[in-house]
Protein backbone atom coordinates (compact mmCIF):
# COMPACT_ATOMS: atom_id res chain seq x y z
CA UNK A 1 0.00 0.00 0.00
CA UNK A 2 1.37 3.18 -1.19
CA UNK A 3 0.47 7.06 1.01
CA UNK A 4 0.10 9.27 -1.05
CA UNK A 5 1.50 13.19 -0.08
CA UNK A 6 -0.56 16.38 -0.37
CA UNK A 7 0.74 18.84 -2.98
CA UNK A 8 -0.58 22.14 -2.39
CA UNK A 9 1.07 23.59 -6.01
CA UNK A 10 2.64 21.53 -8.28
CA UNK A 11 4.93 22.87 -10.77
CA UNK A 12 6.84 20.26 -12.90
CA UNK A 13 7.91 19.31 -16.34
CA UNK A 14 7.58 15.79 -17.41
CA UNK A 15 8.71 13.66 -19.83
CA UNK A 16 5.83 11.46 -21.54
CA UNK A 17 6.06 7.87 -21.82
CA UNK A 18 6.34 5.93 -25.16
CA UNK A 19 2.59 5.10 -26.66
CA UNK A 20 1.12 1.61 -25.36
CA UNK A 21 -1.15 1.87 -28.47
CA UNK A 22 1.25 2.37 -31.16
CA UNK A 23 3.98 0.20 -29.56
CA UNK A 24 1.57 -2.56 -29.07
CA UNK A 25 0.35 -2.30 -33.51
CA UNK A 26 3.76 -2.01 -34.57
CA UNK A 27 4.80 -4.90 -33.01
CA UNK A 28 2.25 -6.51 -34.86
CA UNK A 29 2.80 -5.13 -38.20
CA UNK A 30 6.58 -5.24 -37.99
CA UNK A 31 6.22 -9.39 -36.94
CA UNK A 32 3.76 -9.57 -40.46
CA UNK A 33 6.79 -7.54 -42.35
CA UNK A 34 9.13 -9.44 -44.24
CA UNK A 35 12.69 -8.10 -43.03
CA UNK A 36 14.15 -6.59 -40.42
CA UNK A 37 12.52 -3.20 -38.37
CA UNK A 38 13.72 -0.97 -35.83
CA UNK A 39 10.66 -0.10 -33.22
CA UNK A 40 12.31 3.46 -31.70
CA UNK A 41 11.70 4.16 -28.30
CA UNK A 42 8.83 1.35 -27.53
CA UNK A 43 6.93 1.29 -24.61
CA UNK A 44 8.38 -1.37 -22.38
CA UNK A 45 5.78 -2.49 -19.99
CA UNK A 46 3.99 -5.40 -18.92
CA UNK A 47 1.95 -5.56 -21.55
CA UNK A 48 4.64 -5.20 -23.86
CA UNK A 49 6.30 -8.01 -22.46
CA UNK A 50 3.11 -10.28 -22.99
CA UNK A 51 3.08 -9.30 -26.89
CA UNK A 52 6.84 -9.98 -27.04
CA UNK A 53 6.78 -12.98 -25.37
CA UNK A 54 3.99 -14.59 -27.83
CA UNK A 55 5.01 -12.81 -30.59
CA UNK A 56 8.25 -14.74 -30.09
CA UNK A 57 6.45 -17.92 -29.40
CA UNK A 58 5.04 -17.89 -33.27
CA UNK A 59 8.95 -17.81 -34.92
CA UNK A 60 9.70 -13.91 -34.65
CA UNK A 61 13.10 -12.92 -33.35
CA UNK A 62 12.65 -9.74 -31.33
CA UNK A 63 16.28 -8.21 -29.86
CA UNK A 64 16.42 -5.47 -27.42
CA UNK A 65 18.54 -2.71 -29.17
CA UNK A 66 19.08 -0.12 -25.71
CA UNK A 67 16.14 1.43 -25.86
CA UNK A 68 14.92 0.31 -28.92
CA UNK A 69 13.59 -3.55 -30.28
CA UNK A 70 14.71 -4.88 -33.54
CA UNK A 71 11.92 -7.34 -34.87
CA UNK A 72 13.35 -9.85 -37.74
CA UNK A 73 9.21 -9.82 -39.67
CA UNK A 74 8.40 -13.46 -40.88
CA UNK A 75 6.22 -12.03 -44.20
CA UNK A 76 3.12 -13.38 -42.92
CA UNK A 77 4.86 -17.11 -42.81
CA UNK A 78 4.71 -17.98 -38.80
CA UNK A 79 5.02 -21.02 -36.69
CA UNK A 80 3.12 -22.35 -34.63
CA UNK A 81 3.66 -22.09 -30.98
CA UNK A 82 4.97 -25.26 -28.87
CA UNK A 83 2.25 -24.39 -25.94
CA UNK A 84 -0.54 -22.44 -24.91
CA UNK A 85 -0.13 -18.21 -25.57
CA UNK A 86 -0.65 -16.64 -22.10
CA UNK A 87 -1.70 -12.73 -22.60
CA UNK A 88 -2.03 -11.80 -19.05
CA UNK A 89 -4.69 -9.08 -18.62
CA UNK A 90 -3.45 -7.29 -21.68
CA UNK A 91 -6.73 -6.85 -23.36
CA UNK A 92 -4.71 -5.57 -26.49
CA UNK A 93 -2.53 -8.33 -26.97
CA UNK A 94 -5.02 -10.99 -26.58
CA UNK A 95 -7.46 -9.30 -28.88
CA UNK A 96 -4.46 -8.48 -31.27
CA UNK A 97 -3.21 -11.94 -31.30
CA UNK A 98 -6.59 -13.65 -31.90
CA UNK A 99 -6.35 -12.76 -35.55
CA UNK A 100 -2.84 -13.13 -35.47
CA UNK A 101 -2.96 -16.48 -34.75
CA UNK A 102 -5.52 -17.36 -37.28
CA UNK A 103 -2.76 -16.77 -40.11
CA UNK A 104 -1.11 -19.63 -38.22
CA UNK A 105 -1.57 -23.24 -39.83
CA UNK A 106 -2.75 -25.06 -37.44
CA UNK A 107 -4.15 -25.31 -33.54
CA UNK A 108 -3.27 -22.15 -31.20
CA UNK A 109 -4.26 -21.61 -27.48
CA UNK A 110 -4.54 -18.03 -25.64
CA UNK A 111 -5.39 -17.82 -22.04
CA UNK A 112 -5.01 -14.87 -19.74
CA UNK A 113 -5.36 -14.31 -16.29
CA UNK A 114 -9.01 -14.50 -14.39
CA UNK A 115 -10.10 -11.19 -15.10
CA UNK A 116 -9.18 -11.57 -18.85
CA UNK A 117 -11.44 -14.59 -18.85
CA UNK A 118 -13.83 -12.66 -18.02
CA UNK A 119 -13.73 -10.02 -21.01
CA UNK A 120 -15.87 -10.74 -23.71
CA UNK A 121 -13.81 -11.66 -27.43
CA UNK A 122 -17.63 -13.26 -28.85
CA UNK A 123 -17.84 -10.68 -31.46
CA UNK A 124 -14.39 -10.99 -33.05
CA UNK A 125 -14.27 -14.62 -33.05
CA UNK A 126 -17.49 -14.57 -35.05
CA UNK A 127 -16.30 -12.02 -37.12
CA UNK A 128 -13.26 -14.16 -38.16
CA UNK A 129 -15.82 -17.18 -38.75
CA UNK A 130 -17.19 -15.39 -41.23
CA UNK A 131 -14.07 -14.91 -42.71
CA UNK A 132 -12.74 -18.63 -43.06
CA UNK A 133 -11.04 -18.55 -39.42
CA UNK A 134 -11.95 -21.64 -37.21
CA UNK A 135 -11.96 -20.85 -33.46
CA UNK A 136 -13.03 -22.14 -30.04
CA UNK A 137 -13.74 -20.58 -26.87
CA UNK A 138 -15.37 -20.52 -23.46
CA UNK A 139 -19.15 -19.42 -24.52
CA UNK A 140 -17.18 -16.50 -26.18
CA UNK A 141 -14.52 -15.94 -23.33
CA UNK A 142 -11.05 -16.84 -23.42
CA UNK A 143 -8.89 -19.24 -23.52
CA UNK A 144 -9.55 -19.14 -27.33
CA UNK A 145 -8.45 -21.70 -29.77
CA UNK A 146 -7.65 -20.93 -33.25
CA UNK A 147 -7.25 -23.65 -36.27
CA UNK A 148 -6.03 -21.05 -38.63
CA UNK A 149 -8.31 -20.46 -42.14
CA UNK A 150 -7.98 -16.49 -42.48
CA UNK A 151 -8.85 -16.13 -45.68
CA UNK A 152 -10.60 -13.03 -46.00
CA UNK A 153 -13.79 -12.00 -47.95
CA UNK A 154 -16.77 -9.85 -46.56
CA UNK A 155 -17.79 -9.34 -42.66
CA UNK A 156 -20.21 -7.71 -40.69
CA UNK A 157 -18.74 -6.90 -37.26
CA UNK A 158 -20.73 -4.95 -34.49
CA UNK A 159 -18.89 -1.43 -33.69
CA UNK A 160 -20.27 -0.99 -29.85
CA UNK A 161 -17.84 -3.62 -27.91
CA UNK A 162 -14.31 -2.45 -28.76
CA UNK A 163 -12.78 -1.01 -31.90
CA UNK A 164 -9.82 -3.53 -30.98
CA UNK A 165 -12.04 -6.12 -32.73
CA UNK A 166 -11.27 -4.00 -35.87
CA UNK A 167 -8.02 -3.23 -35.36
CA UNK A 168 -6.96 -7.15 -34.82
CA UNK A 169 -8.36 -7.77 -38.38
CA UNK A 170 -7.72 -4.84 -40.41
CA UNK A 171 -3.72 -5.44 -39.29
CA UNK A 172 -3.87 -9.29 -40.55
CA UNK A 173 -6.24 -8.44 -43.32
CA UNK A 174 -3.58 -7.77 -46.11
CA UNK A 175 -1.94 -11.49 -45.38
CA UNK A 176 -5.28 -12.91 -46.17
CA UNK A 177 -6.28 -15.27 -49.26
CA UNK A 178 -8.62 -12.61 -50.76
CA UNK A 179 -9.22 -9.00 -50.26
CA UNK A 180 -10.83 -8.12 -46.91
CA UNK A 181 -14.00 -5.59 -46.24
CA UNK A 182 -15.54 -5.20 -42.88
CA UNK A 183 -18.92 -3.73 -42.68
CA UNK A 184 -19.48 -2.07 -39.30
CA UNK A 185 -22.87 -2.62 -37.75
CA UNK A 186 -24.18 0.38 -35.65
CA UNK A 187 -21.21 2.95 -34.46
CA UNK A 188 -17.83 2.31 -33.96
CA UNK A 189 -17.17 3.03 -30.44
CA UNK A 190 -13.30 4.93 -29.94
CA UNK A 191 -12.87 5.81 -33.54
CA UNK A 192 -9.04 7.59 -32.60
CA UNK A 193 -7.99 3.95 -31.50
CA UNK A 194 -8.95 2.90 -35.12
CA UNK A 195 -7.25 5.70 -36.67
CA UNK A 196 -4.23 4.69 -35.12
CA UNK A 197 -4.48 1.44 -36.69
CA UNK A 198 -4.60 2.98 -39.87
CA UNK A 199 -1.86 5.10 -38.89
CA UNK A 200 0.57 2.63 -38.30
CA UNK A 201 -0.55 0.35 -41.13
CA UNK A 202 0.00 3.01 -43.64
CA UNK A 203 3.60 3.80 -41.93
CA UNK A 204 4.37 -0.14 -42.90
CA UNK A 205 3.05 0.76 -46.41
CA UNK A 206 -0.42 -0.51 -46.70
CA UNK A 207 -3.26 2.21 -47.34
CA UNK A 208 -6.78 0.81 -45.92
CA UNK A 209 -9.99 2.17 -47.88
CA UNK A 210 -11.98 3.89 -45.15
CA UNK A 211 -15.44 4.50 -45.91
CA UNK A 212 -16.70 7.29 -42.71
CA UNK A 213 -15.70 4.30 -40.41
CA UNK A 214 -18.91 2.12 -41.50
CA UNK A 215 -17.02 0.39 -44.27
CA UNK A 216 -12.93 -0.79 -44.46
CA UNK A 217 -11.39 -2.97 -47.25
CA UNK A 218 -8.21 -3.96 -47.12
CA UNK A 219 -6.74 -5.31 -50.35
CA UNK A 220 -4.30 -8.73 -49.87
CA UNK A 221 -1.53 -7.59 -53.02
CA UNK A 222 0.43 -5.17 -51.00
CA UNK A 223 2.61 -6.19 -47.77
CA UNK A 224 4.26 -4.59 -45.04
CA UNK A 225 7.55 -3.20 -46.03
CA UNK A 226 10.11 -2.95 -42.95
CA UNK A 227 11.26 0.22 -41.50
CA UNK A 228 12.46 2.63 -38.82
CA UNK A 229 9.70 3.65 -36.75
CA UNK A 230 9.46 5.76 -33.80
CA UNK A 231 6.72 5.50 -31.14
CA UNK A 232 5.10 8.63 -29.68
CA UNK A 233 4.58 9.89 -26.44
CA UNK A 234 1.51 8.37 -24.79
CA UNK A 235 -1.06 10.81 -24.00
CA UNK A 236 -3.47 8.53 -21.79
CA UNK A 237 -0.30 8.56 -19.46
CA UNK A 238 0.31 12.71 -19.80
CA UNK A 239 -3.29 13.06 -18.67
CA UNK A 240 -2.50 11.90 -14.99
CA UNK A 241 0.09 14.74 -15.26
CA UNK A 242 -2.48 17.57 -16.53
CA UNK A 243 -5.22 16.30 -13.83
CA UNK A 244 -2.16 17.63 -11.21
CA UNK A 245 -1.94 20.81 -12.41
CA UNK A 246 -5.54 21.25 -12.43
CA UNK A 247 -6.50 19.96 -9.11
CA UNK A 248 -3.25 21.84 -7.10
CA UNK A 249 -3.83 24.57 -9.62
CA UNK A 250 -0.45 24.20 -10.45
CA UNK A 251 1.23 23.76 -13.99
CA UNK A 252 2.86 20.83 -15.63
CA UNK A 253 3.96 20.88 -19.20
CA UNK A 254 4.22 17.67 -20.43
CA UNK A 255 6.54 16.92 -23.24
CA UNK A 256 7.55 13.87 -25.78
CA UNK A 257 3.63 14.40 -26.78
CA UNK A 258 2.13 15.27 -30.09
CA UNK A 259 -0.80 17.87 -30.02
CA UNK A 260 -1.99 16.93 -33.26
CA UNK A 261 -1.71 13.27 -32.29
CA UNK A 262 -4.47 10.42 -33.77
CA UNK A 263 -4.55 9.59 -30.06
CA UNK A 264 -7.83 10.01 -28.58
CA UNK A 265 -7.08 11.23 -24.78
CA UNK A 266 -5.24 14.18 -26.54
CA UNK A 267 -8.43 15.57 -25.94
CA UNK A 268 -8.42 15.54 -22.51
CA UNK A 269 -6.21 19.06 -22.14
CA UNK A 270 -9.13 20.65 -24.03
CA UNK A 271 -11.42 18.86 -21.92
CA UNK A 272 -9.77 20.23 -18.58
CA UNK A 273 -9.49 23.69 -20.94
CA UNK A 274 -13.32 23.71 -20.84
CA UNK A 275 -13.36 22.85 -17.37
CA UNK A 276 -11.41 26.38 -16.24
CA UNK A 277 -7.87 25.57 -17.15
CA UNK A 278 -5.29 27.16 -19.08
CA UNK A 279 -3.52 25.25 -21.87
CA UNK A 280 -0.68 26.11 -23.94
CA UNK A 281 0.24 23.50 -26.58
CA UNK A 282 4.07 23.48 -29.09
CA UNK A 283 5.55 21.11 -31.29
CA UNK A 284 5.85 18.36 -28.81
CA UNK A 285 4.85 19.86 -25.23
CA UNK A 286 1.17 20.62 -23.84
CA UNK A 287 1.48 22.85 -20.73
CA UNK A 288 -1.59 22.85 -17.94
CA UNK A 289 -2.18 25.47 -15.79
CA UNK A 290 -4.98 24.96 -13.20
CA UNK A 291 -7.62 27.31 -12.31
CA UNK A 292 -10.93 27.49 -10.47
CA UNK A 293 -12.55 24.30 -11.75
CA UNK A 294 -16.61 23.92 -13.01
CA UNK A 295 -18.13 20.86 -13.81
CA UNK A 296 -18.98 19.42 -17.41
CA UNK A 297 -20.75 17.20 -19.62
CA UNK A 298 -18.90 15.48 -21.89
CA UNK A 299 -19.00 12.59 -24.19
CA UNK A 300 -15.67 10.55 -23.47
CA UNK A 301 -16.62 7.75 -26.18
CA UNK A 302 -13.22 8.81 -28.09
CA UNK A 303 -10.77 8.95 -24.75
CA UNK A 304 -12.16 6.44 -22.95
CA UNK A 305 -9.15 5.82 -20.95
CA UNK A 306 -8.83 8.89 -19.64
CA UNK A 307 -12.28 8.59 -18.11
CA UNK A 308 -10.91 7.41 -13.97
CA UNK A 309 -8.89 10.70 -14.39
CA UNK A 310 -11.79 13.18 -15.61
CA UNK A 311 -13.79 11.47 -12.61
CA UNK A 312 -11.58 12.03 -10.59
CA UNK A 313 -10.55 16.18 -11.67
CA UNK A 314 -14.80 16.59 -11.73
CA UNK A 315 -14.40 15.73 -7.47
CA UNK A 316 -12.47 19.24 -7.41
CA UNK A 317 -14.73 21.15 -9.60
CA UNK A 318 -17.83 23.19 -8.76
CA UNK A 319 -20.80 21.88 -9.90
CA UNK A 320 -21.60 18.44 -11.50
CA UNK A 321 -19.79 16.19 -14.29
CA UNK A 322 -21.66 14.21 -16.33
CA UNK A 323 -19.36 11.59 -18.49
CA UNK A 324 -21.62 9.42 -21.01
CA UNK A 325 -20.97 7.05 -24.03
CA UNK A 326 -18.55 4.52 -22.55
CA UNK A 327 -20.40 1.77 -21.66
CA UNK A 328 -17.49 -0.57 -23.31
CA UNK A 329 -15.65 0.67 -19.59
CA UNK A 330 -17.18 -2.25 -18.28
CA UNK A 331 -14.93 -4.37 -19.82
CA UNK A 332 -11.42 -3.21 -19.35
CA UNK A 333 -9.14 -4.68 -16.81
CA UNK A 334 -12.25 -3.89 -13.90
CA UNK A 335 -15.39 -3.01 -14.60
CA UNK A 336 -14.18 0.59 -14.30
CA UNK A 337 -17.51 2.31 -14.06
CA UNK A 338 -18.69 0.13 -11.57
CA UNK A 339 -14.99 0.62 -9.70
CA UNK A 340 -14.98 4.25 -10.57
CA UNK A 341 -18.38 5.15 -8.56
CA UNK A 342 -17.58 2.95 -5.50
CA UNK A 343 -13.71 4.39 -4.72
CA UNK A 344 -14.69 8.07 -5.58
CA UNK A 345 -17.60 7.29 -3.02
CA UNK A 346 -15.06 6.17 -0.76
CA UNK A 347 -13.36 9.98 -0.96
CA UNK A 348 -16.72 11.53 -0.68
CA UNK A 349 -18.42 12.25 -3.70
CA UNK A 350 -21.61 12.45 -5.00
CA UNK A 351 -21.74 9.72 -7.51
CA UNK A 352 -24.77 8.30 -10.29
CA UNK A 353 -23.49 5.37 -12.09
CA UNK A 354 -25.53 5.09 -15.31
CA UNK A 355 -25.12 2.10 -17.93
CA UNK A 356 -22.68 4.16 -19.52
CA UNK A 357 -21.08 6.72 -17.85
CA UNK A 358 -21.09 8.69 -14.51
CA UNK A 359 -22.45 11.67 -13.05
CA UNK A 360 -19.85 13.12 -10.40
CA UNK A 361 -20.29 15.81 -7.59
CA UNK A 362 -17.94 17.47 -4.89
CA UNK A 363 -19.33 16.52 -1.51
CA UNK A 364 -17.17 16.56 1.61
CA UNK A 365 -14.02 15.18 0.60
CA UNK A 366 -12.17 12.67 2.70
CA UNK A 367 -9.41 10.33 3.26
CA UNK A 368 -9.64 6.56 1.96
CA UNK A 369 -7.92 3.64 1.16
CA UNK A 370 -7.96 3.30 -2.68
CA UNK A 371 -8.87 -0.41 -4.14
CA UNK A 372 -7.15 -1.04 -7.43
CA UNK A 373 -9.12 -3.75 -8.85
CA UNK A 374 -5.64 -4.89 -9.98
CA UNK A 375 -6.62 -1.96 -12.96
CA UNK A 376 -3.25 0.60 -13.45
CA UNK A 377 -5.89 3.74 -14.10
CA UNK A 378 -7.66 3.49 -10.80
CA UNK A 379 -4.24 3.41 -9.13
CA UNK A 380 -2.80 6.37 -11.69
CA UNK A 381 -5.81 8.26 -10.87
CA UNK A 382 -6.60 8.29 -7.59
CA UNK A 383 -2.95 9.53 -7.23
CA UNK A 384 -4.06 12.61 -8.36
CA UNK A 385 -6.57 12.58 -5.78
CA UNK A 386 -4.16 12.29 -2.92
CA UNK A 387 -2.48 15.51 -4.07
CA UNK A 388 -5.42 17.52 -2.44
CA UNK A 389 -7.49 14.95 -0.20
CA UNK A 390 -4.77 13.98 2.63
CA UNK A 391 -4.71 10.60 3.87
CA UNK A 392 -5.30 8.47 0.34
CA UNK A 393 -3.63 5.50 0.04
CA UNK A 394 -3.17 3.40 -3.03
CA UNK A 395 -3.54 -0.69 -2.64
CA UNK A 396 -1.60 -2.55 -5.22
CA UNK A 397 0.59 0.50 -6.09
CA UNK A 398 2.89 -1.84 -8.57
CA UNK A 399 -0.50 -2.59 -11.04
CA UNK A 400 0.87 0.26 -12.78
CA UNK A 401 3.36 -1.57 -14.35
CA UNK A 402 0.72 -2.86 -16.90
CA UNK A 403 1.24 0.61 -19.22
CA UNK A 404 3.87 2.70 -16.92
CA UNK A 405 6.54 0.78 -14.91
CA UNK A 406 8.00 4.10 -13.49
CA UNK A 407 4.60 6.18 -13.10
CA UNK A 408 5.69 6.25 -9.76
CA UNK A 409 9.09 7.70 -10.12
CA UNK A 410 7.33 10.25 -12.12
CA UNK A 411 5.22 11.14 -10.03
CA UNK A 412 7.54 11.97 -7.63
CA UNK A 413 8.43 14.97 -9.78
CA UNK A 414 5.59 16.47 -8.79
CA UNK A 415 7.19 16.97 -5.38
CA UNK A 416 10.20 18.82 -6.32
CA UNK A 417 9.47 22.22 -6.37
Amino acid sequence: MLAIKTKKYVDAVIWAPPSKSYTQRALIVSSLADGKSLIKSPLFSDDTAHMVSALKQFGIRIDKKGSDLVVHGAGGKLKLPSKPIFAGNAGTAMRFLTAFACLADGEVVINGDRRMRQRPIKDLLDALGQLGAKTESNNGFPPVRTYGGFNGGSVRLKGNTSSQYLSSILMCAPYAKKDTSISIIGNLTSRPYADITLDVMKSFGVGVKNQNYKRFTVKNDKRYKPRGYKIEGDASSASYFFAAAAVTKGKVMVKNINPRSKQGDIGFADALGKMGCSVRKGKDFIEIKGAGLKGIDIDMNSMPDAVPTLAVVSVFADGASSISNVANLRYKESDRLKALAFELRKIGAGVKEMGDGLKVRRRRLQKAIIETYNDHRMAMSFAVAGLSISGIRIKNPNCVAKSFPDFWEKFSLLYKK
